[in-house]
């Protein structure tokens, strides 16, 4: 204040003003004020992801992120002319493989600041080649392994949230397998063949039995047991052979993939048969055909039904979406991916 004292109050009046402007520029943003108003946050920035090319050379409707998975502000695209502002460029391994490293983008520059590139691939190691090309190109990866930068399985369990309790449909036969990759060399045929000499299975595909187009669950559902075998064995690698042709069919499913402590990961261990679980072919057998008289102990099986419901990934929307998910959590931080055959492969 000045020594007159008729000029304080003013000046006490201005510094308030000031303050108070200070302190409402720095709490707006905190209470989500300004054109929304009061209370509505700001929309997260829009991401744009782009992809390289569409898998198997399938062209399709890219999906509405927002009404399919709840995730707002994602733009997927397979339009190459917005590769400039597109944050991740994905490329799905098959085609990669089809198309070459000559077919990468060209620049300049050949990848702007700041955008991931994505490799995708839901094959087993054993249907992968040309792995060892790939060090050093990508920042991410996306795919069934949990150690994934990008999770996504083929499926997984979530909690009944008051949808109907499970009902087991009506069982009229024992055991199906639906195959349509028929491979004399592969494990899961030549235990079929051991399996086929003590317990009926109904095989169909291109081997087997005519199975009309959508029948999937509804045949499968008049059976007690599925045959939920991968065509390899490796870590995580658990397909809609599980998902969709036996658990969304309400049968039992008896598999040979990955050892039993990686498939109680993801399910509940009393959920399935594996393999490993009986010495030889003919033990299994017989332990379903004791199943199949004793419905108490059959029914066992389906109790965490009571739970859990299961979801089936949606190829190829659910994928698109989720990396707009992880670039807009991901920071500023980069990385690329040296070791990626090694690291798939173990």
């Amino acid at each position: 204040c000045t020594p007159h004292p008729a000029l304080c109050l003013p000046t006490v009046l201005t510094v308030c003003v000031l303050i108070f402007c200070s302190l409402c520029a720095l709490l707006t943003p905190m209470l989500g004020g300004g054109r929304g108003g009061v209370g509505r946050t700001r929309p997260p920035p829009e991401v744009t992801v782009l992809l390289w090319w569409e898998p198997f050379g399938h062209r399709r409707h890219m999906a509405d992120c927002q009404r399919r998975f709840n995730i707002s502000g994602c733009r997927p695209s397979a339009d190459r002319s917005r590769y400039q502002e597109a944050q991740a460029v994905i490329f799905h391994h098959r085609d990669f493989v089809l198309h070459g490293l000559g077919q990468l983008p060209a620049g300049p520059p050949q990848r702007p600041p700041a955008q991931r590139w994505v490799w995708m691939n839901f094959e087993s190691p054993s249907h992968s080649p040309g792995l060892r090309d790939l060090a050093g190109i990508f920042n991410w990866t996306m795919s069934y392994r949990v150690d994934s930068d990008i999770f996504v399985p083929y499926g997984y369990l979530h909690a009944r949230r008051g949808s109907p309790r499970f009902s087991l449909p009506r069982k009229t036969k024992l055991v199906a397998w639906v195959i349509s990759n028929w491979n004399e060399a592969h494990a899961r045929v030549r235990y079929y063949h051991q399996l086929r000499k003590y317990v009926p299975i109904d095989v169909y595909g291109a081997q087997g039995l005519a199975l009309e187009e959508g029948s999937m669950v509804r045949t499968v559902s008049q059976y007690k047991f599925y045959l939920a075998f991968e065509n390899s064995q490796h870590t995580d690698y658990i397909t809609e052979k599980l998902w969709r042709n036996a658990f969304k069919s309400s049968a039992v499913p008896i598999v040979l993939g990955p050892p039993r402590s990686n498939y109680e990961l993801f399910i509940p261990p009393d959920s399935f048969i594996h393999i490993d679980d009986f010495p030889s072919p003919r033990k299994l057998a017989i332990y379903l055909k004791f199943l199949d008289q004793n419905k108490p102990l059959y029914r066992r099986y389906f109790a965490w039904r009571d739970k859990y419901d299961v979801h089936m990934t949606s190829f190829w929307d659910e994928q698109y979406c989720k990396v707009c998910e992880a670039v807009r959590t991901a920071g500023d931080q980069l990385k690329t991916i040296q070791n990626l055959a090694s690291w798939f492969e173990s």
